[in-house]
């Protein structure tokens, strides 16, 4: 019996989520259980594999500090003492975290491998693994074959062919020039007339309508500074409680008000008032609260 817990938070690319998938069938054969953890976010962007997958998802509380990783130690390490546990369980995650529980595990006589995306295995985390299978290989074979391509394309058999067929048409080409060259100086002068008449037309219609774009500029770009911390809390009465709340939730309601316009940065807003309102992470934030009382 193989039991796959897979890290979401970390193995998160549903394609590699697949291939891991297919690895750890290949080599240690049917897996029995399988389940993985993470975030709202995560999971739902996992939601096709892990239908197609059969894979239980179990989402994490939306906290501060991630704990995706205690979550998944915790009923790993209940499943151990089931009296049906697996005999192979299967980590799937490059995270250096979950060391300690793998030399838990092996200690108590468990083979652990660990399927990771190969641009997120903690070197130091390689050893305490029975075997490691990083996926994301296909990346590889795409860089080196334009390569080979080039290296094979020239194919130079039509060289001569092109010199020929120039030195039959070197007659009528010269006797082509100076009519292209007559025709060539009044083409130049009517590019002439049609730009300063495109000039004229253009100065016109900016002096038409130049003021209404310049004064909707000008009211988008006045109606985003004069947003206020009361008018986002009228429109998002959520974050008067103070608790953590999904950016992109927020978000929405702001757009539909009308606050934010469809290129503004939801961050730089928020950063306009740092003590009332609190982005977490601080890279690439996924939930806001407001701070009542200020820090």
């Amino acid at each position: 019996m193989t039991a796959f817990f897979i890290d979401a938070d970390n193995l998160c690319a549903p394609a590699w989520v697949e291939e891991a998938f297919r690895t750890l069938e290949q080599h240690e054969g049917s897996v029995s259980l399988r389940r993985a953890y993470g975030s709202a976010d995560k999971l739902k962007g996992l939601g096709e594999v892990l239908r197609t997958r059969m894979i239980r998802p179990y989402m994490n509380l939306s906290l501060t500090k991630n704990t995706t990783d205690v979550a998944l130690a915790v009923d790993v390490m209940e499943l151990s003492y089931a009296p049906s546990c697996p005999s192979t369980i299967a980590i799937g995650s490059g995270d250096a975290d979950f060391v300690p529980l793998v030399l838990r595990l092996r200690e108590r006589g468990f083979r652990v491998v660990c399927l990771s995306d190969r641009g997120k295995m903690a070197p130091e985390a390689v050893n305490a693994y029975d075997q490691v299978f990083l996926v994301g290989q296909e990346t590889e074979p795409v860089t080196e074959a334009p390569t080979a391509m080039a290296v094979a394309a020239p194919p130079a058999p039509q060289a001569p062919a092109a010199k020929k067929t120039p030195a039959r048409k070197t007659t009528p080409r010269k006797a082509a020039a100076p009519k292209a060259a007559e025709q060539a100086a009044p083409a130049k002068k009517a590019p002439a007339k049609k730009a300063a008449a495109k000039k004229a037309t253009s100065a016109t219609a900016t002096k038409a309508t130049g003021g209404t774009a310049a004064g909707r500029n000008a009211a988008g770009s006045s109606a985003g500074k004069s947003v206020s911390v009361r008018q986002i809390l009228d429109h998002a009465p959520a974050l008067k409680a103070g608790q953590w709340q999904p950016l992109g939730a927020i978000v929405k309601l702001l757009h539909d008000a009308k606050l934010l316009g469809k290129n503004t940065a939801s961050t730089k807003l928020f950063k306009k008032f740092p003590d009332q309102f609190e982005l977490s992470p601080q890279t690439q934030p996924n939930a806001v609260r407001y701070l009542s009382e200020g820090r």
